[in-house]
Formats: C-alpha cells, sequence, structure tokens
C-alpha cells in the first residue's frame, strides 16, 4: 500500500490504483497546459526593417493580437537577405506558439527566385495562420519625368532607354515583381533595374531624380504623391485605390492581365499543435474584424482580407502560381 496527497487529504490505495492515478493526474495537466495557452510572451518576427510596410502592419496587427490574447506580445525585426534570415528564424523555432512570423508577399515569392540558396521551405517549414491585409501598389515616376500616362511613359522609355530606369525596392519584393511584370507586357527591353535593399532608399533617389521611376505600396507613394514629390500614374490592383481615386488602374490604361496586390500573412513555425493554431486562427479573425484595424489598414491602402489556416495556405499555393508564370516569362533568378 502507498500513501499520496492530493490537496492535502490522504488516500490509501494498492499500486494499480495508484498507477491509475497518475495517469489521470498526468492527463488533467497536459489539459491544463493546453488551455494555458499562451501563458507567456510571445515574439512576433518581421524579416524586415523596421518603419518599412510589413513592419507596420505587424506591428498595428500584434498590438491588437495582444490585447485578445490577453499575453505580453513583442515585435522583433530580423532583417537580411530578401526576409530569408527571419524566415529561417522562425523555421527553425519549437512549434509551441511562442515564435511566430509576419511578412509579405515576398515570403512566397522568395523560393521561386532563390531556388538553390533557401535553406528552408516556404511552405512545407511553416503553419499558415492566416492572411490579414492586401494592397494595390502605385507606379510612380519622378515629376521631371516627361509621362503624365503609363502610354506616354512607355513612348519615352522605348524611344529613350538611355534616359529611363527603376528602382528596385527588394529582390522579390512586390514591387520587383510588378516591375518585371510590366517590362514584359509593355515589351521594354535594355532599362536599367537599380537594386536597393528597401523601399525607404529607393523612393528616395526616385524622389532625387537619380533614378526615374518606382512601384511601391499605397502607404508609401499617397504621402509623396499628395505633396507633390512624385506622380502616380497608374495602381496595380483591379479598382481604383480610394486613396488615389483619381489614378487609372493598369487594366484600365490597356495592360488588360496586369494586376498585383501585395499581400501581407501570419504563420508559425511547422507542427502547430492543431489547439494552439486553432487558437490565434481564431484571434487573427477577431483582430481583422476590428473596425479601428480597418480603418487604418485603408488609410494606408491596405483592406483586411482574413482568411482562415485552410484557405490561406490555398490562395498561398495559386499566388505562387501566377508568379512563377511572370518570373518564367522574363527568366528571373537571383541565385
Amino acid at each position: 500500500m502507498k500513501t499520496i496527497r492530493f490537496g492535502g487529504l490522504v488516500k490509501r490505495m494498492g499500486s494499480a490504483a495508484l498507477a491509475v492515478a497518475l495517469v489521470l493526474v498526468a492527463g488533467a495537466s497536459a489539459a491544463v497546459a493546453q488551455q494555458a495557452y499562451p501563458s507567456r510572451q510571445i515574439t512576433v518576427v518581421v524579416p524586415q526593417p523596421a518603419g518599412g510596410p510589413a513592419d507596420s502592419v505587424a506591428r498595428l496587427f500584434a498590438g491588437k493580437l495582444r490585447e485578445v490574447l490577453n499575453a505580453p506580445i513583442v515585435v522583433e525585426n530580423r532583417a537580411g537577405a530578401s526576409g530569408m534570415i527571419g524566415a529561417a528564424h522562425v523555421a527553425a523555432a519549437a512549434p509551441d506558439g511562442y515564435t511566430l512570423y509576419v511578412n509579405a508577399s515576398i515570403h512566397a515569392i522568395n523560393p521561386l527566385l532563390y531556388r538553390e540558396r533557401m535553406k528552408f521551405d516556404s511552405v512545407k517549414d511553416f503553419t499558415a495562420i492566416s492572411l490579414i491585409a492586401q494592397g494595390e501598389l502605385v507606379f510612380t515616376v519622378n515629376p521631371q519625368v516627361p509621362a503624365t500616362t503609363i502610354a506616354e511613359f512607355i513612348a519615352r522609355a522605348k524611344a529613350a532607354p538611355a534616359q529611363i530606369s527603376f528602382a528596385n525596392t527588394g529582390v522579390g519584393s512586390g514591387g520587383h515583381i510588378a516591375t518585371v511584370q510590366f517590362f514584359h507586357e509593355a515589351r521594354l527591353e535594355n532599362i536599367p533595374l537599380v537594386p536597393y535593399k528597401g523601399t525607404a532608399p529607393a523612393v528616395q533617389d526616385v524622389v532625387g531624380g537619380q533614378v526615374s521611376a518606382v512601384v511601391v505600396p499605397t502607404i508609401t507613394a499617397v504621402p509623396l504623391v499628395k505633396a507633390g514629390r512624385l506622380r502616380a500614374l497608374a495602381v496595380t490592383g483591379r479598382e481604383r485605390s480610394k486613396l488615389l481615386p483619381e489614378v487609372p488602374t493598369m487594366i484600365e490604361v490597356g495592360m488588360k492581365n496586369f494586376e498585383f496586390n501585395t499581400w501581407y500573412g501570419f504563420w508559425g513555425p511547422a507542427r502547430l499543435p492543431p489547439a494552439v493554431l486553432k487558437t490565434l486562427e481564431s484571434a487573427a479573425a477577431k483582430v481583422m474584424d476590428m473596425p479601428e484595424v480597418k480603418a487604418t489598414l485603408l488609410q494606408a491602402g491596405f483592406e483586411s482580407s482574413f482568411r482562415n489556416s485552410v484557405d490561406f495556405a490555398a490562395f498561398i499555393e495559386n499566388d505562387m502560381a501566377r508568379n512563377r508564370k511572370v518570373i518564367d516569362a522574363a527568366r528571373m533568378t537571383a541565385d
């Protein structure tokens, strides 16, 4: 006979009964541990520099996620290598729900460009939790460029390609893919594509006149367009931007197949426990349905676009297939 204590109560039982009791206690402890998530600080990794569009969306999202989960959440920027440094860190993290990840569509573009250099799988090494936002890009030029429409810009670029240059905000970025798609559909050749390590330095040089044009998120374009420091020629979405209603879409100006949106998603490492995934998915849905979140995103040129884990995984697959066609047609590679 053995003696065990539960909350000050003492019961005497045989070894068989004791074994059953210990199993029940262990099961109850596991259930309590599952129900307790989250019970400590969560880190949301952003693989882009602070202050950029991805960082802005991530901090808005993480701030509200903190309220919904009632848990401490910190945003950690791990920038570099087109977002692959931060992504690799998350892919290698324990799948316990305490290291999470917010990034832009570049996450699904990198494996199409860095085929030989990727040290992780952008799909298999992550758990897709939810899509959170989408937004069009804006085709902008320095105001001194003698073109007020896409047609005039194309004519100028074909007549004097040496006088036109494009800023690339980052290899594999939405702006990069949209620019290459534009070159391909407009049949432009020999236009310099100047590489930059982010949106801010690229835009700075376009504003300064060192480079002719750049395709950027609406959040970046609007204040500069309103101030007259950039000229907007078109937006890349299917519909006109609510923030730039006077600017036509690429489809409206004659590029019938040109529709491109950048998007932002929420991931965890692969093999997140189902209960943790369900908690995070539900929390993300609540955040993206908040009126203040929708309003803030709209002011930045984005729309709340929640999709659950299953739908987000399918969305990523479709987006990769679409981008693969653009990249293959342009024979793009970063290896």
